[in-house]
């Protein structure tokens, strides 16, 4: 748990509204149908760092190298088509490969493990898989496969844009926007 002085942090891309609102509808969807709840805890997002504790001390600093990425950025369109799924537990709506969300998420990554002495940014050595998750860690493995049924042939399309990149913060039970960051 983290400390007050160290609180918890990840960094991510937030749909517009539009897309975030049909998003977390599905998000509720899992919650009612299949049990599964907790991805309500953050914002439907694309991750680009796994949290992390950060001193509140040394945020300024986290707070002026992530504003140096984003005005180092150009904005560039996400495309989420269909949707997809880590066996047994997690079902998400999928991403269609994006060179320029690879790179950004590069560059954060790199700052933050450079500027920030961040070493957590690569979760078990897996690489970058973007995506946005509905369901995850308390889907049941029953209730998966009942709704990998009901999901792995639906068609689902949206297409957004990228001008801003959030720092989020947990309070304790769930994560909220701490800052925004516009992309140049």
């Amino acid at each position: 748990m983290p400390s007050k002085d160290h609180p918890l942090y990840f960094i991510a891309i937030i749909p517009p509204s539009s897309v975030r609102e049909e998003l977390q509808g599905l998000k509720e969807l899992f919650r009612d149908k299949y049990s599964s709840k907790a991805s309500l805890n953050s914002p439907p997002h694309i991750t680009l760092h796994m949290p992390f504790k950060f001193s509140d001390k040394k945020r300024e600093k986290m707070l002026k190298s992530l504003a140096n990425v984003a005005a180092h950025q150009e904005p560039f369109e996400v495309k989420l088509k269909n949707f997809s799924a880590f066996t047994p537990r997690v079902i998400y709506a999928d991403i269609v490969e994006n060179e320029a969300l690879k790179e950004l998420q590069r560059s954060i990554v790199e700052v933050c493990r450079v500027d920030l002495k961040l070493l957590n940014a690569n979760y078990k050595n897996q690489a970058y898989h973007p995506h946005i998750t509905l369901a995850f860690r308390d889907l049941k493995k029953p209730a998966f496969a009942e709704a990998w049924k009901e999901f792995e042939n639906k068609k689902y399309n949206a297409l957004f844009l990228v001008d801003s990149f959030c720092l989020l913060k947990h309070d304790g039970s769930k994560w909220l926007v701490d800052t925004e960051f516009s992309i140049a």
